[in-house]
């Protein structure tokens, strides 16, 4: 079983590379701690949203594939990404959100007395801003430097959660409690909540139950897989022989250069990942110049002019229109 420590990061699609950075670093505020490429397709763009050094938690990835085509939601996906905020940003962001143009419901009470603010990003993923007293003790998610688009009393801390739509939940249920290091926190209504680490932000995983929804379907707008700690490469090679003794298919270790993972789909179809705390966003680049350049795994090196020139050209949003720009 995985030590209680919860969510590593989570990696969704999405199409146009400079929308998605001008939504998440710019209106969101978000770091871009990492610009690299997809091990698996380098002639697309891997970005890491995070804190300042890329804190697993704080992450938020996406395969920019330009022009694909727009996912569905629905059964047997990891549908929406919820993000923490302090109680006292709620009336910042629902500012902020009006005046870029986001389009958003307004705050409803859930669990334990989170506010929750639903909206979608450009390609349609479903993000929740959830303020809670237990968000407090979290450092915010921004990019201090100078140029930094929300300050840092506002800024967003990190992932708080993650929800599965299925269309049962008994057996998603005793993987998350048996090996992951979960545990049933509540029920309420079709939901089930449950968490690790005592509950705090980033480790709290909700389990919908959507009998008879449709399928979801893979695109731009959809989670791809949502990645889970392990703090070491001993306690990831141990949780991958309980994965196996369990019947699931795990691929081998692989190396993404700032940690290792495995990966596996869990009975309800979600692409499900283990990753190592370690070794990190900084062992190719300075803390302080984090996400400022393209960085290539060094097999990918010789390749680097031909990469650099089928990527698309993109830039920080320094000067966004709106509030705190």
């Amino acid at each position: 079983m995985l030590a209680p420590s919860g969510i590593h990061h989570v990696t969704a699609i999405a199409s146009d590379p400079q929308r998605n950075i001008d939504f998440y670093a710019g209106v969101l505020g978000l770091r871009l701690v990492k610009r690299t490429v997809n091990f698996d397709d380098p002639t697309t763009y891997h970005f890491y949203f995070g804190d300042e050094i890329g804190r697993p938690g704080s992450l938020l990835t996406f395969f920019p594939w330009p022009n694909a085509r727009r996912g569905r939601q629905g059964a047997g996906q990891a549908a929406v990404v919820s993000f923490g905020i302090v109680p006292s940003s709620v009336g910042f962001w629902l500012e902020r959100l009006l005046k870029h143009g986001i389009e958003f419901e307004q705050p409803v009470t859930r669990f334990d007395g989170e506010r929750v603010i639903a909206l979608k990003d450009p390609d349609g993923l479903l993000l929740e801003l959830i303020s809670h007293q237990r968000v407090d003790q979290l450092e915010p998610v921004v990019d201090t430097g100078s140029e930094a688009l929300v300050p840092a009393a506002h800024g967003i801390r990190g992932v708080y959660s993650v929800t599965l739509w299925q269309d049962g939940h008994q057996q998603t249920a005793e993987l998350l409690t048996g090996s992951l290091g979960f545990k049933l926190a509540r029920e309420q209504g079709s939901i089930f909540r449950y968490t690790s680490n005592d509950g705090s932000p980033g480790s709290i995983v909700d389990l919908r139950i959507v009998p008879g929804l449709w399928p979801g379907v893979s695109g731009a707008g959809t989670v791809h897989h949502v990645a889970f700690r392990a703090d070491s490469i001993a306690t990831q090679s141990r949780v991958r022989s309980d994965l196996e003794a369990l019947g699931f298919n795990v691929t081998p270790p692989l190396d993404r250069d700032y940690f290792m993972s495995v990966y596996f789909r869990e009975p309800g179809g979600v692409l499900f990942e283990i990753a190592t705390d370690g070794p990190g966003f900084s062992i190719d680049e300075p803390a302080e110049a984090l996400g400022r350049s393209l960085m290539l795994p060094p097999w990918l090196e010789p390749r680097r002019f031909e990469i650099q020139a089928l990527l698309p050209n993109i830039h920080l949003p320094l000067n966004l229109p709106g509030p705190n720009a």
